[in-house]
């Protein structure tokens, strides 16, 4: 998802263990190789290395949740409360599972095939190949190998986007596809977006109606709904940058991302989830949320994956994908997980079936190296009773990134001495002012506002940035709320006709985050007298 990123200093984590009596779970029946102090342990040392303000941890063993805790705090600030196992969290994209379940409970109740065609029950389902379009299935939507691009359509999804549902719908035709249908994988949000309205279609209530009734209430889950929480909830985590609004009671907030990454719920609530889908859908009182057929094909290979970077220490032969899980082999046991990162926080959601173990992880902090860490490391001692340091593996691999990027910047990025800024006159700013329409993106325009050129998104509420010159109408537009937004910047490259009349832009992150994928927009510059396209 959509990544915010930011730095914090290592001296303000110094908080104290956040301990409360009421929900806190400690130590009952561990998995044989783990222990409460481990547990401990390894959260403070990841807190440290990773600068998270604060981590909620879950374990599930034999049915039972025998430990659930909070360390440190819910924001970024030394006042900031402390976090406990009923703070909410947004999960982000481990909300995909929750979709996949709700299409799940849907097969059950024979309302459903898993190969059914999309058409078939949404007629106005289109992509851009009309042999597709009519061989598109139910499967094909939450296995992430349908041959659409890398998050593209992420920014109908994230980055302040005002777009409803069906207007995510109407964008899909214009969607690039990169790789042949049903051949390579790339992981994509904008298609648990259309499971989510295939849920509504079918339900005929909305896709937030039907996962807080029929699955989050119906399995009990403490702290935990589809909605983002209202300005008067309390106990609620912060993520980095803290600057993301929460909605009035009186305003039902409705984002178009919900069935790929809406879900807010706390350590207290993923572990009962956790609980559930280790027994095979059913709760601990033995009430029939889903079936355990339906939950063997969620936890299914549908699609391969590449092998990680730490197969070999992991002993792991095979990573796949499955209906809103991944799965691999881990110390010669089955693993499934999934991760989830928006508005600044990260989730790990990590199951050893055989072992009848599992482990659920929130944090405030946007790096899925801390999450990571953890997980690797407590799943680690349950598999096998000793664990690798993962902490430093995941943090090598932070830090050579960092670095890796650093070097990058400094030779070849923008402003670097290979790429210096310009600065233009009004006469030569002209050239480039007016409307842009992009097929699926909308009205994008460019404005001059004292000395600088300005890039607006009609659909994307708050998304501006200034524009840098370089030389051949190469631009870089720096984001104005770099703390939400990212510090990843935008290359615009204008496009000129023969005449030398600007016609259109291109664009490109300078960066690595896949969720602003402003390499799939071709805005084409509007002919202000016609109120139309230049050609």
């Amino acid at each position: 998802m959509y990544k915010r990123r930011g730095l914090y200093g290592a001296a303000i984590f110094t908080g104290a263990l956040a301990l409360s009596p009421m929900h806190e779970t400690r130590a009952a029946a561990l998995p044989p190789g783990l222990t409460a102090q481990e547990i401990d342990k390894t959260v403070e040392r990841a807190r440290d290395a990773f600068h998270v303000p604060g981590i909620a941890v879950a374990v599930v063993h034999d049915g039972k949740i025998v430990f659930s805790h909070g360390y440190g705090r819910r924001a970024e600030e030394h006042h900031s409360a402390l976090v406990d196992s009923r703070t909410l969290f947004a999960i982000g994209s481990n909300t995909k599972e929750f979709t996949a379940t709700a299409l799940a409970q849907l097969v059950d109740a024979g309302k459903l095939k898993w190969d059914d065609r999309i058409v078939d029950h949404m007629p106005e389902f289109r992509v851009s190949d009309p042999w597709m379009t009519r061989e598109f299935r139910v499967s094909d939507l939450l296995t992430h190998h349908s041959g659409i691009g890398l998050g593209a359509g992420d920014l109908m999804l994230f980055s302040h986007s005002t777009f409803t549902r069906a207007e995510v719908l109407a964008g899909l035709p214009h969607m690039p596809f990169t790789a042949p249908f049903r051949s390579d994988y790339a992981y994509n949000n904008l298609l648990y977006v259309v499971a989510g309205t295939l849920v509504e279609r079918l339900t005929g209530q909305s896709w937030e109606d039907v996962v807080q009734h029929r699955l989050i209430d119906a399995s009990g889950l403490p702290a935990c709904q589809s909605t983002p929480p209202y300005k008067s909830e309390s106990d609620v985590a912060t993520g980095e940058g803290g600057n993301v609004a929460l909605p009035d009671k009186s305003a039902r907030h409705i984002p178009a991302v919900a069935p790929a990454g809406g879900i807010w719920c706390s350590v207290d609530g993923m572990a009962r989830w956790a609980q559930i889908y280790l027994n095979g859908g059913r709760t601990p009182e033995g009430k029939s949320i889903f079936s355990t057929e339906s939950r063997d094909t969620l936890w299914s290979p549908h699609a391969l994956l590449p092998l990680p970077d730490m197969a070999a220490a992991t002993g792991t032969h095979f990573r796949a994908y499955g209906y809103g899980w991944f799965m691999e082999d881990f110390f010669g046991h089955k693993r499934v997980w999934h991760t989830g990162t928006i508005d600044g926080m990260v989730s790990y959601v990590t199951f050893l079936p055989e072992l009848k173990s599992g482990i659920v992880v929130l944090t405030n902090h946007d790096d899925h190296n801390a999450t990571y860490a953890i997980a690797t490391t407590l799943s680690a001692y349950i598999a096998t009773g000793h664990s690798n340091n993962w902490i430093d593996f995941w943090k090598r691999k932070e830090d050579d990134a960092k670095a890796q990027a650093a070097k990058e910047t400094l030779q070849n990025g923008p402003g670097s001495p290979a790429r210096p800024f310009m600065n233009l006159s009004e006469m030569q700013q002209r050239d480039y002012l007016g409307d842009y329409r992009d097929d699926w993106c909308g009205l994008i325009t460019v404005t001059r506002r004292n000395r600088d050129l300005r890039l607006t998104f009609s659909k994307a509420d708050g998304l501006a940035g200034s524009m840098l010159a370089l030389p051949h109408d190469l631009f870089v537009v720096r984001w104005d709320n770099r703390a939400q937004d990212g510090e990843d910047d935008a290359y615009v490259q204008f496009e000129r006709d023969f005449s030398g009349k600007v016609t259109g832009m291109r664009m490109r992150l300078v960066g690595s985050d896949f969720s602003f994928d402003a390499q799939d927009l071709h805005p084409r510059k509007m002919d202000a007298s016609a109120n139309e396209f230049s050609r």
